[in-house]
């Protein structure tokens, strides 16, 4: 099974997030601060970090940074609703794929099934 830590700071878009890449049948590890992400990366494997790029302690980018030292073999996708924001990252992180909010749920899934290689239709 696909194991996913989800970085998200606003709690109802990470309990969102997190429901519906767990009905899509991935394994969520969800927490709220790049900080808190840190330790669950060293202790555990990933497939997939999927950030927020805008959070407190420790931004989704510097996250993306020491998940590459830390586990290079997990892949990268950020969410933010901001613009500038999305520049910086596909300057800073080019390999990772951004999302910009608002996106329906459903785009989330079939993102994440991009990035693995797998068929291209939510069960949500």
């Amino acid at each position: 099974m696909i194991r996913i830590l989800l970085a998200e700071d606003d709690d109802a878009m990470r309990t969102y997030l997190a429901r519906a890449l767990q009905n899509a049948g991935y394994s969520v590890v969800a927490v709220d601060r790049g900080t808190e992400a840190i330790p669950h990366l060293k202790n555990d494997d990933f497939d997939l970090l999927l950030s927020d790029i805008v959070m407190p302690e420790m931004d989704g980018i510097e996250l993306a940074q020491r998940c590459a030292e830390i586990s290079p073999s997990t892949k990268v996708m950020f969410i933010t609703g901001f613009a500038a924001v999305t520049l910086r990252a596909s300057r800073e992180a080019p390999q990772a794929k951004v999302l910009s909010k608002p996106f329906h749920l459903r785009d989330i899934v079939m993102e994440v099934q991009r990035v693995f290689g797998l068929a291209e239709h939510a069960t949500l």
